[in-house]
């Protein structure tokens, strides 16, 4: 039995983790009651919020999932807020030996009190730098485009991607409901992304068949795909995926949650694994599905039956997978590499040596 108390000694990574899904409970009431009535804004009450964003909650779609964000994006439209939230969420990330960590969102959804985009960039990256500082994490900015918004305002804040390249921003997503929103549409933005060498990911083959993630890699140049979990229903595009190692960012609560798969032992996660695919495990949302780094690789082990070859070649993909320069990468894999043996050797002295599985 690989224990939760096991994994969280472990070191690792979350590549998919969204600011406004992971704000701390205490926090969201907090801030939630110091919010200033605005006109034509709604005021949650304590009441209201904690029967809302009641975590780890199923919901009938992804639709549904995402009427929580209209919670937590209220209170998060001040530097101070976004400081704060970004730094909480490093500090509990760190907490469970998560040594690197790429906090994604976009700043289009926080210009309600009137901040510009660069302040609410400079913001969340001045919360994680200090959380750097103190805690000794590792951190990376992705910034998000919008499926259902103009592909304009992508292109918009591709540029601010670009602005803040080598100064916090690792790379550039497209979220949010895929169907009726092709990825093709915010072409034009991947394409400045790419012309201008910065990494980037995208939200497709959650609610939306392959043909989503097919945009997603020909149209826009996905270096990873976010969640990816219907790729199985296309064999040759299951093949490209694996064959040029594109890493799938999974997310197991979350796909449980929104509907994506009915019960955890229909999702495709063991399936992809053993196919070859380079499988990442991450969060998704820390608060709205009541998870963590560690909580996702225990569900892993417990409902897919993971060795600890399997475990350790999983966290390998993680590190294999950042949005880090090769160097910084090599050097962080290395040294992550050597703890999780020798946590393996102590702590599982009759199994047999890890071997690497995948590449």
């Amino acid at each position: 039995m690989i224990t939760l108390e096991f994994i969280k000694k472990l070191p690792k990574v979350d590549l998919h983790v969204h600011l406004d899904g992971s704000l701390r409970m205490e926090t969201v009431l907090e801030l939630a009651r110091d919010l200033p009535a605005r006109k034509g804004k709604r005021r949650y009450s304590s009441a209201e919020i904690k029967k809302l964003l009641k975590p780890g909650k199923k919901y009938r779609s992804l639709v549904e999932y995402l009427k929580n964000f209209e919670i937590t994006l209220s209170v998060l439209q001040t530097r101070e807020a976004l400081m704060r939230t970004a730094y909480e969420l490093a500090e509990d990330c760190a907490a469970e030996n998560v040594k690197y960590v790429e906090v994604r969102y976009s700043p289009l959804l926080h210009l309600e009190e009137k901040l510009k985009l660069p302040e609410v960039v400079e913001s969340v990256n001045a919360g994680l730098k200090k959380a750097e500082r103190d805690f000794g994490i590792r951190t990376g900015l992705i910034l998000c485009g919008i499926r259902h918004i103009t592909p304009r305002l992508s292109y918009q804040l591709a540029e601010l991607a670009v602005a803040y390249k080598r100064r916090g921003v690792v790379g550039f997503d497209l979220a949010g409901a895929e169907k009726d929103f092709p990825a093709k549409n915010h072409r034009r933005a991947f394409n400045l992304i790419i012309n201008q060498n910065i990494n980037s990911t995208v939200h497709a083959g959650e609610a939306f068949g392959p043909g989503s993630i097919a945009q997603a890699l020909h149209y826009c140049g996905a270096h990873r795909i976010g969640h990816g979990v219907r790729l199985r229903e296309d064999a040759e595009l299951l093949n490209y995926v694996t064959d040029h190692r594109i890493p799938l960012e999974l997310c197991l609560s979350s796909n449980l949650q929104t509907g994506v798969v009915k019960k955890m032992s229909d999702h495709p996660f063991k399936y992809y694994y053993e196919y070859g695919v380079r499988v990442t495990l991450n969060t998704d949302n820390r608060l709205i599905s009541n998870t963590t780094v560690s909580k996702e690789l225990h569900i892993a082990c417990r409902h897919f039956n993971l060795s600890l070859i399997a475990l350790r070649d999983i966290l390998i993909n993680g590190f294999k997978s950042a949005f880090l320069p090769y160097n910084d990468k090599v050097r962080l894999l290395k040294s992550s590499l050597a703890e999780i043996d020798y946590l393996i050797a102590r702590d599982y002295p009759d199994n047999v040596a890890p071997v690497k599985v995948h590449t």
